[in-house]
């Protein structure tokens, strides 16, 4: 199930900051770097973010591949989207899920969610050069490629784009 997060209640910014936190390390690590951006975002950023978030709820909850709590009270967020639309385009800020729930086709769905729901005219996503997985996920999706730059923070990345 996808649902809206409620960034600004402190709980729900925490449960986006540990998916974020956990994901962007594997992140990190595969684009070869230590100092990634995404990872010195806090709880406070979140909850002061005036984008919007999505989350798929999953359960069981998994800690360390291990089931913690199977009660339907009990669900987690496996997974974040984080859009913003401004002047009929979609921005697609960010995109991670818990690694104990890769391989479930929870990015797939976050993307193919926020496609069908959102009322835009184009969509544009970044990621790493260096970051195969996302860009193969994003081309499956239809976005194409149409640049590539090397921010200040020296990590090469490529923008991608999707017409409706």
């Amino acid at each position: 199930m996808i649902k809206r997060l409620g960034n600004v209640n402190e709980s729900v910014a925490r449960q986006i900051f540990s998916v974020f936190q956990r994901s962007y390390k594997i992140e990190a690590d595969l684009i070869g770097v230590t100092d990634f951006p995404p990872l010195s975002r806090t709880v406070e950023d979140i909850m002061c973010s005036n984008t919007q978030f999505y989350g798929a709820v999953v359960n069981p909850c998994m800690v360390n591949d291990s089931t913690v709590n199977t009660s339907t009270e009990n669900k987690c967020i496996g997974g974040v989207i984080e859009i913003s639309i401004k002047n009929k385009t979609l921005d697609i800020c960010s995109l991670t899920v818990d690694p104990n729930h890769f391989r479930k086709g929870i990015a797939g769905k976050l993307i193919s969610f926020v496609l069908k729901e959102s009322d835009f005219a184009d969509a544009v996503v970044e990621t790493a050069v260096v970051n195969k997985p996302a860009i193969n996920l994003y081309e499956k999706h239809g976005f194409i490629e149409f640049k590539r730059f090397t921010p200040s923070h020296g990590i090469e990345k490529l923008a991608m784009f999707l017409r409706r």
